[in-house]
């Protein structure tokens, strides 16, 4: 059963007085992740937007000590503070439970910049959570398309449409064998909730990736981020599963779109919604790029299905 919006903790992580923008989904998102892990936590922050929401030093907006890192280290300056952690402990200079150590970082530093030292420190097992808050672009730099742009999507650096398919990083992440990842939005709090707290009582390496849609950067309404978020759920492009060593579950929004219990939100409705598809939308050749853009879906569901299927 997946806990009732009704039923999260009163605790907020999130203090009022942030710098995010408004309707900022990222931020909720952070909400929801504050109150799955608790106060007993320790947030590793890169070069981002929710970097520039924490207000400016030495206070910050987040009630959890923070750390500002390099953008390329985020795997491995987590892993040096649970060693860290984990000495001190040792030495009987730690007492108390152990902090829950997380990265709270976007797809450019998950994706891109920061994939050698996240890779690697899932390899090693390394005992904190990464969490990606995918918002499919550079957003606080100036929306530059990023790993997880999706085909033919405006960016400032794409401008005609991005010609290439957005990498699968929860496909790759899956296939590091970590003990526990799963994919989440932030249409469903519920959801994302239990997964973050299923990770914190996991040891070893875990892997989140929440879906964010970012108003400034897609171009609709400040107010419809939830419901791009769920038509995103609800198309099929944007799968919810999870998978503890390795063995794929769907959750029940996805599960019930894949059993064929629900149809679909039609691919174009979902991208009408974004004025970064305007082009494509109003382009001589837009039923083709439209019929380019669900295959890349159906291809994605067609392969987690089969891969489900393995374990």
């Amino acid at each position: 059963m997946v806990t009732s919006i009704k039923n999260l903790p009163s605790d907020e992580f999130v203090l009022q007085g942030n710098s995010s923008c408004a309707g900022c989904s990222a931020i909720l998102a952070l909400r929801i992740v504050g109150k799955a892990l608790g106060p007993n936590a320790m947030c590793i922050l890169t070069p981002s937007c929710m970097v520039a929401s924490m207000g400016l030093t030495p206070k910050t907006a987040y009630n959890w000590p923070c750390l500002n890192i390099c953008f390329a280290t985020a795997g491995a300056s987590a892993s040096g503070l649970v060693y860290a952690l984990e000495a001190l402990e040792k030495k009987g200079r730690l007492k108390g439970e152990m902090p829950t150590v997380f990265n709270w970082v976007g797809d450019g530093g998950t994706y891109d910049i920061g994939l050698q030292a996240i890779s690697a420190a899932a390899e090693r097992n390394d005992n904190f959570i990464h969490i990606c808050y995918n918002n499919e672009a550079y957003s606080n730099t100036g929306v530059q398309r990023s790993g997880a742009t999706p085909l033919y999507a405006y960016s400032t650096t794409t401008p005609g449409g991005k010609k290439e398919p957005q990498k699968s990083m929860p496909r790759l992440m899956l296939e590091h064998r970590i003990p526990y990842m799963a994919t989440a939005a932030v249409s469903h709090p519920g959801d994302l909730y239990d997964k973050v707290v299923k990770a914190k009582n996991t040891k070893g390496f875990k892997y989140i990736e929440i879906f964010v849609p970012c108003w400034p950067g897609w171009r609709f309404a400040s107010s419809q981020a939830v419901a791009v978020s769920k038509m995103a759920v609800n198309s099929g492009s944007w799968l919810l599963w999870e998978a503890e060593n390795g063995k794929v579950e769907f959750s029940a929004p996805s599960k019930r779109i894949l059993d064929g219990k629900v149809e679909k939100t039609p691919m174009k409705d979902y991208l009408a919604l974004q004025g970064r598809f305007a082009k494509v939308l109003k382009s001589p050749d837009a039923e083709a790029k439209l019929a380019e853009i669900q295959a890349e879906v159906d291809h994605e569901i067609e392969f987690m299905k089969k891969r489900a299927e393995i374990y």
